[in-house]
């Protein structure tokens, strides 16, 4: 088939697979529809004009009879086409193919007006563009029938089209029903297809004579009798809609293939991704990643597929699969003995608060097996001290100024890094009677309520900056990697394990007792540092194919933007 000097077939697959590929071949189907390009004209067909006079002549019939409300539509002329018409094809206003009923929305605290079982009462919220409307969440009582509507409600079959806030949005009635102010019910003149209508209306109505209204582009009665419509012969009419039903129903199996293709896609991958984590050690990860690496540019193609991997290396990291271990490190109890040992001295000197004592990790909490020379322990075991940002008692927003001393909040961790904001920040005095809760260059920050699990390295650069509310402060020994454990919370089973345990329904938080007791893996210094080094290697690879994923994305997308505009520079 060709459309409009653009073999569709041909350019199909490309346009499809292209970033929201499929609507741009709605839009562009119904664009080539709408300017007459869509099916070939049939020099048989009786023009437009001779339809709109008779149109015209019944419009005046009704109105003698006083069935029809008078409405004079003003010609359309050569100044207002968007576009050239074929030639037996005319430009036209709404109210020369159809009249159309605007609705009403009674008091709605007046219980009069209302009724569990009444009369179908339609508001935007209860349609679904393109489909019947088979329920409403209200209904309206035969009081309100007769003193507010006073008439009688649409009847099933009624095209339903908003115009206010939601422009464009249409349905057909399932039922008889009123509709409320912002909804119109249209009834198109023998002549007119009500299904042509139904797919061209949404389009023309949002590209129309629109004022901005206060929560969005809004039509009013004015501006809906000037709609222009482009307007084909009967028979016409009905080709196009049946082509357009034709190609839809293509497009929707199309996207089901999609849908498909990419949920066996997001199996294979997790299934793959899964013998990485099932690898007995660094060795036989080494020999499945090798096996999985030479597929990459098959497997990994999408976001979700990436996100997927960088989750799979973040967890081997702390499974102790990502790097091999050397018999020659010493093994992570007798760091954990050396860090207890610089808590009790910190702990005698004052700047340190006690612990209760370090319960053992039971079988029954240890998430997987450990490498030799690992150890499970509580967090409490590995930091040196946990402590929590002010209280909103003490720091209120007022207390904000601009250029002070800068505030931590969960916002400000950004990638393991703190980015601070200019405004949330507190003067000198204010700083120093929150002295308690200065930043030191090495202390991590975490956000313990909202994403809780966010963390950030203090530098040299935010030492003294200020701990916020919603924060933690994690002061670890002198020797541990603080980048390990920004790693470490941003593994999968960690962040399952703080969420699980968060408290809270509005905004979940975490409290001191959940992040001490938290089950970690503990390696030794050494191979915290030769685990940093691998995450660091394989995120940034991780990285470069988003980006090559994100180039070829924005390949696609021109090629297909240019498909889409030749095709209508030829209509």
């Amino acid at each position: 088939m060709s459309v409009a000097g653009v073999n569709l077939p041909r350019h199909l697959d490309l346009i499809a697979t292209a970033p929201d590929g499929i609507p741009k071949l709605r839009g562009l189907i119904l664009e080539l529809a709408v300017r007459g390009k869509l099916v070939p004209q049939d020099p048989n067909d009786e023009p437009a004009s001779e339809l709109l006079k008779r149109i015209a002549k019944e419009r005046v019939r009704l109105e003698a009879e006083g069935t029809g409300r008078k409405s004079r539509a003003t010609p359309v002329v050569a100044d207002e086409w968007p576009f050239d018409l074929p030639e037996r094809w005319k430009w036209c206003r709404l109210p020369d193919v159809a009249s159309y009923r605007m609705g009403k929305t009674p008091p709605t605290k007046d219980s009069a007006y209302w009724a569990d079982n009444g009369i179908p009462w339609v508001s935007i919220s209860d349609m679904i563009h393109g489909e019947r409307v088979l329920r409403t969440s209200r209904t309206v009582s035969d009081a309100a029938r007769e003193r507010i509507f006073r008439s009688s409600p649409a009847p099933a079959g009624t095209l339903l089209m908003s115009f206010k806030l939601t422009v464009g949005k249409v349905a057909t009635l399932g039922m008889d029903a009123f509709h409320n102010e912002a909804i119109i019910s249209i009834f198109p003149f023998r002549g007119v297809s009500q299904e042509f209508l139904t797919h061209f209306l949404p389009m023309i109505a949002q590209g129309g004579n629109s004022k901005n209204a206060l929560m969005g582009d809004t039509l009013n009665s004015e501006s809906l009798a000037l709609l222009a419509i482009p307007l084909p012969p009967l028979a016409e009419q009905h080709r196009i809609v049946a082509k357009v039903d034709e190609l839809m129903a293509l497009y929707d199996r199309l996207e089901a293939e999609q849908v498909d293709a990419g949920a066996a896609h997001a199996r294979l991958v997790a299934t793959l991704l899964g013998t990485l984590t099932q690898s007995a050690d660094a060795a036989e990860l080494a020999a499945n990643w090798q096996r999985l690496a030479g597929h990459f540019d098959t497997l990994f193609t999408t976001e979700s597929s990436l996100d997927a991997l960088k989750q799979t290396i973040l967890q081997l990291a702390v499974m102790g699969k990502l790097v091999p271990q050397d018999p020659n490190d010493e093994p992570a109890s007798k760091l954990l003995k050396r860090i207890a040992q610089e808590r009790a001295r910190l702990e005698a000197e004052g700047p340190c608060r006690k612990l209760k004592p370090v319960l053992p990790v039971g079988d029954e909490e240890q998430a997987f097996s450990l490498p030799s020379g690992w150890k499970w322990s509580r967090f409490s075991a590995y930091a040196i001290d946990v402590s929590t940002g002010p209280f909103g008692s003490m720091l209120h927003q007022s207390d904000y100024v601009l250029g002070g001393i800068p505030l931590v909040n969960p916002s400000h961790m950004i990638g393991g890094r703190i980015v601070p904001e200019a405004h949330v920040a507190v003067a000198e005095s204010k700083a120093i009677e929150l002295s308690n809760y200065r930043l030191r260059d090495g202390d991590i920050v975490m956000a313990r309520r909202g994403e809780v699990g966010r963390t950030a390295v203090v530098t040299r650069n935010e030492d003294g900056w200020l701990c916020g509310t919603g924060s933690f402060v994690i002061r670890l020994a002198s020797e541990a990697p603080r980048r390990f454990i920004v790693m470490l919370f941003r593994a999968a089973s960690v962040r399952r394990y703080l969420g699980d345990e968060a408290v809270g329904t509005t905004m979940v938080n975490l409290n001191h007792g959940i992040l001490n007791n938290m089950p970690v893996a503990i390696p030794s210094v050494a191979e915290q540092h030769r685990i940093v080094a691998k995450v660091d290697e394989l995120l940034a690879l991780v990285d470069r194919l988003k980006a090559n994923l994100a180039d070829s994305r924005a390949r696609q997308e021109r090629l297909a933007a240019t498909l889409i505009k030749s095709a209508l520079q030829a209509a």
